[in-house]
């Protein structure tokens, strides 16, 4: 079973295409999905990541990265173990 990540940005964002680039870069596409989430489609995750955003969040993980992240970064939230 492969990792599922979620990344909450928004369109127009350089930073979101930034971290989708960074995200995209540290993965293993065969073992890891990632889904773009556009947090303007949905009031409670524009209330929780609008100011945020670019965010990751593993699937069944303990946590998020916000912005600013990097290569090494996210290669530790692909490791974290699920919970």
């Amino acid at each position: 079973m492969g990792v599922h990540l979620l990344l909450y940005g928004t369109d127009s964002c350089h930073l979101c295409e930034q971290a989708a680039r960074i995200v995209s870069e540290s993965i293993d596409a065969d073992s890891v999905t990632v889904d773009e989430i556009d947090v303007v489609h949905d009031e409670a995750l524009l209330n929780r990541y609008g100011t945020r955003i670019p965010v990751i969040r593993k699937v069944g993980g303990m946590g998020e990265l916000c912005w600013p992240f990097d290569h090494r970064d996210v290669a530790r939230l692909v490791g974290e173990p699920a919970g």
